[in-house]
């Protein structure tokens, strides 16, 4: 790579589209899957679930300095029915946990959950009678953010990861509402 500047590496990049200049009109052609995949994965809509101290980082994240509008997810929605992805931010109690699972089932599919923080995760710190260890074991969880709390880095990674995972889902269009199979990933 020493010699010559304009000699840059090949890769090969997996392409959802094909597109040929040489047409009239300029035609672009891809699959229906792989638009719709592109839009939900550019307009996902978090719901908060801030229950704890993640809560804070969760709104930094929203601020102008982190910027999370700048992935396409600016419109925190509150209503369970207007949202497609739930941030659990912070410690799940028993008590909580009823709560948390019936504003689950009120989102519409597709939905994706994101355990920010170690408390969300794992429980955390809490190993007593009245916390949750995990909220996986209420909800299925998409995406584990590590941390305690997280940074509102490690949440802008966490979700660009899901807008990864998003992308990539096959048969998007023929996805039923009874089952779901989930792959998670964590970020560190």
């Amino acid at each position: 790579m020493g010699g010559c500047p304009n000699l840059r590496p090949t890769t090969m990049v997996k392409s959802d589209f094909g597109y040929n200049s040489k047409v009239e009109g300029e035609v672009i052609v891809t699959r229906a899957d792989a638009v719709v995949n592109w839009v939900r994965s550019n307009s996902v809509w978090p719901m908060p679930m801030g229950l704890a101290c993640c809560a804070i980082e969760l709104m930094a994240a929203g601020g102008s300095r982190f910027d999370i509008s700048r992935f396409g997810m600016e419109v925190m929605r509150f209503s369970p029915r207007q949202a497609d992805c739930m941030i659990v931010a912070g410690t799940v109690t028993y008590k909580m946990a009823e709560v948390v699972r019936r504003i689950y089932d009120q989102m519409a599919e597709p939905k994706w959950v994101v355990a920010m923080g170690a408390c969300a995760s794992t429980g955390g710190m809490y190993r007593s009678y009245s916390t949750l260890q995990g909220v996986d074991n209420i909800v299925p969880v998409d995406i584990y953010i590590s941390g305690c709390p997280p940074r509102p880095e490690a949440l802008l990674d966490g979700m660009m990861l899901l807008q990864e995972k998003i992308r990539n889902e096959g048969g998007s269009l023929r996805r039923t509402f009874r089952g779901r199979t989930v792959e998670t990933k964590i970020v560190s």
